[in-house]
């Protein structure tokens, strides 16, 4: 974790995003220290894909500020990139590649130089067990495959901020296992990590800080101990429910049962 009274690296003022007509994000106010693992979580449609596209320079068309690494995200997108990774939930891959080719790809948009380059993706691709398959076409590779060389991709350069969107998609079990780990590694060495998750479970093991967003509105924001002892829950998956618009899930349940045996 940073030191108090550390510049934050990620700040959100007031932001605001519509398509047509809908406004997705309602005001949104956050404040990201450096070293913090950050959980953003929320509904389908809450807003938390948008905030992070915004974050990392995809999306323009918002109000409000939004600053990265010290950097306002509107004015300098292509820096904040620089300064970024990110690992979508399923992201597009140049699958005729390798994935040696493919991270040579990545590491010289980062202008990273081809001998520390090849020495990484050599390490990273053997830890994750991909070693043997580093010259292979990705066509062949399963979800989980595939996941595994997106993490490399969005971590090999080294960034400052990082932005999970669902990273263990796919993974088995000891591969889910090191992402965890190496969660809690980035922060320790001062990394920012902006977690976002649909398993409850897991966020509440990894992060430092929860914030729960609903229909494009922060409405919980803390400690999982702090959010778990202002509800009286004793689970994040609890908590989630009771406080965004995503209840209801038991008697959903026991209608579909009904359906099926009726």
């Amino acid at each position: 974790m940073a030191e108090q009274g550390a510049e934050p690296a990620i700040v959100l003022e007031q932001l605001r995003k519509s398509f047509e007509d809908k406004e997705v994000l309602k005001g949104i106010d956050l404040a990201v220290s450096p070293g913090q693992v950050l959980g953003y979580i929320g509904p389908n449609g809450a807003g938390k894909t948008t905030t992070v596209k915004i974050l990392i320079g995809m999306l323009d068309g918002f109000t409000g500020n939004a600053r990265v690494c010290g950097l306002d995200v509107a004015r300098d997108p292509l820096e904040v990139k620089r300064r970024v990774g990110y690992v979508p939930e399923a992201g597009a891959l140049y699958e005729a590649l390798t994935p040696m080719e493919f991270l040579s790809l990545i590491g010289r948009l980062f202008d990273i130089q081809p001998a520390p380059l090849e020495r990484k993706a050599v390490e990273l691709l053997r830890i994750f067990d991909l070693q043997d398959r580093r010259n292979e076409r990705m066509t062949t590779f399963s979800k989980g495959m595939k996941q595994k060389v997106l993490i490399i991709a969005g971590l090999i350069h080294n960034p400052e901020v990082i932005f999970l969107d669902e990273p263990l998609c796919g993974l088995d079990a000891n591969s889910a296992v090191v992402v965890k780990e190496l969660v809690a590694s980035l922060a320790a060495a001062g990394r920012t990590v902006f977690y976002c998750s649909h398993m409850m479970d897991i966020v509440e093991r990894v992060c430092h800080r929860i914030v729960i967003v609903d229909e494009g509105r922060i409405v919980a924001d803390g400690t999982f101990e702090s959010l778990q002892s202002g509800v009286k829950e004793a689970s994040l998956e609890r908590i989630f429910t009771q406080l965004t618009s995503a209840g209801g899930q038991e008697q959903a349940a026991r209608d579909f049962v009904r359906v099926i045996e009726g």
